[in-house]
């Protein structure tokens, strides 16, 4: 089996990459059979020289490798016919922007697989960047805080080494007693719980949460079922707000009039219920001051989610009288911090941490005949044609 590691060609520049240097010496150590080729590049946060010190070879050309690894999508000339590819596709909801990318791999006869389809038996995620886009999101709600208040000044996290740096130049500031919520208990919410515990904001229950002043900042973290209810007032569980979000509505109300900063790290499904309404952010009692929107999506749950924004300008201000985007300093302006690739600002650690995980929970199916499916069960192209897992997608790659 030959594993090659591509070159991130997509705009703009991404510096992650799937395996570390440490990690593909790992891959080798324990599966003697695996040969692996690392394509040059010269924007991946490990040089090419980190890659051969560890005796990996680097190469021009990965053209004859049997599965290729990467982490954005692969623009449509450089993708090689008959290849297993991995990488985020960004298709499998039928977004209308890479419909070619889809039609090109299947002309091409190349197996895809996506990071995000690689689950486990119950469908749960086993891989991803969300623990990394979950600290990254912390600290730039923290700091758009500090900016539109002109209370303090954090450096920008993508100027940093990663997660300890992050954490240093948080407790360097003079915290005022700020209320955190944290909506999400995912890889997300973990990722922004790790960083709020390790700059020992103190965790605190929903009813102290909602009822009591402190003199110190203090969070809450969310499940589904804190923030959502039923319409019709039965309490059921997690199972039913999957199977039938429309009979949900948010409640998320109650933290609005005493949150400072909001951090989303929600799981956002179909059908389901607005979380933070204009209605909400325009009520005279509404606290808010940052939404942190680190799940990110656009005409989502979050009426203040305009836009995504950027890694170089990240911040906007939202304007609920009339719900739309204005200065960032203006007195009603609601601070939004929406940037969509958040794990991008500390590429080293996201890049060894998402090696880590695909070693634990995809190389060993290569080796052990997919025991568990979890190939089987990400391969969403194979021999020209959509996998059965994956047919609903027909009608978007016809065009429809």
């Amino acid at each position: 089996m030959k594993f090659g590691i591509i070159k991130e060609r997509k705009n703009p520049p991404d510096r992650r990459v799937v395996f570390a240097p440490n990690e593909l010496t790992k891959l080798k150590q324990l599966y003697h059979e695996a040969v692996v080729e690392v394509e040059s590049s010269d924007i991946r946060i490990f040089s090419d020289i980190q890659y051969k010190s560890m005796g990996i070879t680097v190469t021009e050309d990965v053209s004859n490798c049997d599965v290729l690894f990467g982490v954005k999508e692969v623009p449509v000339e450089n993708l090689i016919p008959n290849k297993a590819y991995f990488f985020f596709s960004h298709t499998i909801k039928k977004q209308p922007y890479n419909r070619k990318l889809l039609q090109a791999i299947l002309e091409k006869n190349i197996d895809l697989y996506d990071h995000e389809t690689i689950v486990d038996a119950h469908n749960r995620r086993l891989i991803g960047f969300g623990r990394y886009a979950g600290m990254v999101g912390v600290y730039n709600g923290i700091r758009a805080f500090g900016i539109k208040f002109e209370l303090f000044k954090l450096p920008k996290a993508e100027s940093l080494d990663g997660k300890e740096a992050l954490i240093k130049h948080l407790k360097r500031i003079t915290m005022p007693a700020l209320k955190f919520v944290i909506t999400g208990t995912g890889k997300v919410g973990s990722g922004a719980k790790e960083i709020l515990d390790a700059i020992k904001i103190k965790e605190v229950t929903v009813d102290n949460y909602l009822t009591k002043n402190y003199a110190q900042a203090v969070y809450v973290q969310l499940d589904v079922l804190e923030y959502n209810k039923r319409i019709d007032g039965q309490v059921v569980d997690f199972k039913d707000f999957v199977a039938h979000p429309e009979e949900y509505v948010s409640d998320f109300e109650k933290f609005t009039k005493v949150t400072d900063i909001y951090f989303a790290g929600h799981f956002y499904a179909t059908g389901a219920p607005m979380i933070l309404t204009r209605e909400m952010l325009n009520a005279n009692d509404c606290k808010l001051k940052v939404v942190a929107d680190i799940s990110c999506d656009v005409n989502g749950p979050i009426a203040c989610t305009l836009r995504s924004s950027t890694i170089a300008d990240p911040l906007y201000g939202y304007f609920p009288l009339e719900d739309k985007e204005v200065d960032l300093f203006h007195p009603a302006a609601v601070a939004v911090m929406a940037v969509d690739n958040l794990p991008c600002e500390i590429p080293k650690d996201a890049s060894e941490g998402f090696g880590e995980q695909f070693m634990e929970h995809v190389i060993p199916a290569f080796f052990n005949g997919d025991k568990d499916g979890i190939l089987k069960r990400a391969k969403i192209t194979e021999k020209g044609k959509l996998t059965e897992r994956f047919s609903y997608l027909q009608d978007y790659v016809d065009g429809k």
